[in-house]
């Protein structure tokens, strides 16, 4: 008799998942939390962020082959996506693909974002742009 045993990751994201954003003197405006390495994933890309009011992320970035989802869990954002912006509610989703400039701000009440990107490029195909959203 064969028992298969399931291959599964369970992690809780705000516990067993390192928030990046201090390292990067990001915070408190943001909380950044990977969970791509932890979850153990092959194929695709999963983060948490908890945006501040009004907080703007300090960069844009766009990747090659990576296309990504934003899912608003929490509160309101604006997103720029090239030379548009959108405005996000709760439960608003957004896919955005690879080459894409993107950039987030956090709504009057802050916002918590949940990101899912595909295929994993194991980040090496991000370019990042510095001050890329300005007003």
């Amino acid at each position: 008799m064969c028992l298969l045993m399931a291959d599964y990751t369970k992690l809780n994201l705000k516990r067993d998942v390192e928030d990046m954003a201090p390292k990067f003197q990001l915070s408190p405006g943001l909380e950044s939390r990977f969970a791509r390495k932890p979850l153990e994933l092959e194929k695709s890309g999963f983060s948490y962020y908890k945006i501040a009011p009004d907080f703007r992320t300090p960069f844009g970035h766009r990747h090659g082959e990576q296309e990504e989802v934003y899912v608003v869990v929490s509160g309101s954002a604006r997103l720029k996506l090239d030379e548009e912006t959108v405005e996000l509610e709760q439960w608003d989703t957004v896919r955005i693909p690879g080459p894409t400039m993107r950039c987030l701000q956090g709504g009057p009440e802050g916002a918590e974002v949940l990101a899912f990107g595909a295929p994993n490029t194991d980040n090496k195909d991000a370019e990042m742009v510095p001050g890329w959203w300005s007003d």
